[in-house]
């Protein structure tokens, strides 16, 4: 008889209520399937019952070479698995077992014990022979308890591959929070395009970026502290950059949307107004600052801010090439399809090229008091 006709065999009896208690689990299903995975079963030298050091016994160790354990099986009574593995664990760590099984007979639960985290961090693999895939439950047995696999070093190795896989799949998951998180608060440009570009394709409308941003920002608070989401609808932006407090502005200071640059206002319709009339007000300082600020290494992710090419302001969106690009000098465009926070980042960027200070030198306010 073949593993998958044992398997169905043994699916059939546990749904039954065919195995009372674990020494039923021991011989009715696992030996069964250690010998269907060609485990000589009867050689106790190999299949080791109660294998014993030192006051403790394991249900089985199996071995190779003979009498030297390569990989502990811990047998419970089905449904008594939960909260097992650390009288395993230190039966293995004892001896230097590569290689743990705890299994109540339908899930088989197979453990790394050498390597970090806690003890459901270091499980390779959890399979339920009832509920899995007939095939999946052959294959996994195969891998991880095969007798020449065993034997040979390789269920080892396919182990500690898999572990590293699900190792990087958890640190993975783990930092995906936090990347989104980073997106959302630092308005990214491509991400508030790419829901603006969904939300005019479903309804025909485009969206401003900082409608999105807000959006955004209040679904993610909404997920970690319900009763601190502001209100999208009225929301006021708040200014992006505070005077610094040794500093006194003069009496025409920031009452309104514009900026404020060493002392004198310059007033704008809105956010990219100031950006706009920041550039040209920099560029007449010095002649050199739309090629200077050019020349550096880093704009956005995939785009320059400002450009003598429209294209290379929107790269791939020649829709946006048009309705958002605004020449700021005779042959310089800027790129203006930005939320409030990435305006107050280009705008910061623009002072550290001109050699001023941002929110000292130059105060930028995007809303109105």
């Amino acid at each position: 008889m073949i593993l998958e006709e044992h398997l169905q065999q043994i699916r059939d009896g546990i749904r039954r209520g065919g195995y009372a208690n674990e020494a039923s689990v021991s011989q009715g299903i696992v030996l069964r399937i250690l010998q269907s995975l060609e485990w000589p079963t009867f050689d106790t030298q190999i299949v080791c019952p109660e294998y014993s050091l030192e006051g403790r016994r394991v249900d089985f160790g199996l071995c190779h070479p003979p009498s030297k354990p390569i990989a502990f099986i811990e047998v419970k009574q089905i449904g008594q698995s939960e909260q097992a593995e650390r009288q395993l664990f230190e039966y293995a760590f004892h001896v230097g077992i590569p290689l743990a099984i705890l299994t109540d007979g339908q899930q088989w639960n197979f453990f790394l014990p050498a390597e970090q985290g806690s003890y459901g961090e270091r499980r390779v693999y959890k399979l339920d022979i009832v509920e899995r895939d007939l095939s999946e439950c052959v294959s996994r047995l195969k891998r991880y308890l095969g007798y020449d696999a065993i034997s040979s070093g390789a269920a080892i190795d396919a182990a500690r591959a898999d572990y590293k896989n699900i190792s990087r799949e958890r640190q993975m998951l783990s930092t995906l929070p936090k990347a989104w998180k980073m997106l959302v608060d630092e308005e990214d440009e491509q991400l508030l395009e790419l829901v603006a570009d969904r939300v005019e394709s479903l309804c025909g409308f485009k969206p401003e970026l900082d409608t999105i941003a807000a959006f955004m920002k209040a679904r993610v608070e909404l997920k970690s502290a319900p009763e601190l989401v502001p209100q999208i609808t009225g929301r006021r932006l708040p200014k992006v950059a505070e005077p610094d407090a040794a500093y006194e502005p003069r009496p025409d200071s920031l009452g309104s949307v514009g900026f404020v640059l060493n002392g004198k206002k310059y007033a704008a319709r809105n956010g990219r107004d100031v950006l706009v009339s920041i550039f040209k007000v920099l560029a007449d300082r010095d002649p050199t600052f739309l090629d200077r600020f050019a020349a550096l290494p880093k704009h956005g992710r995939t785009r320059r801010y400002l450009s003598r090419e429209q294209g290379e302001l929107y790269p791939g969106r020649p829709d946006l090439v048009h309705e958002f690009s605004q020449e700021v000098k005779p042959g310089w465009w800027l790129g203006i399809n930005l939320s409030h926070a990435a305006i107050a980042r280009i705008a910061e960027m623009a002072c550290g090229v001109a050699g001023i200070e941002f929110g000292r030198d130059m105060v930028v306010s995007l809303a109105e008091n």
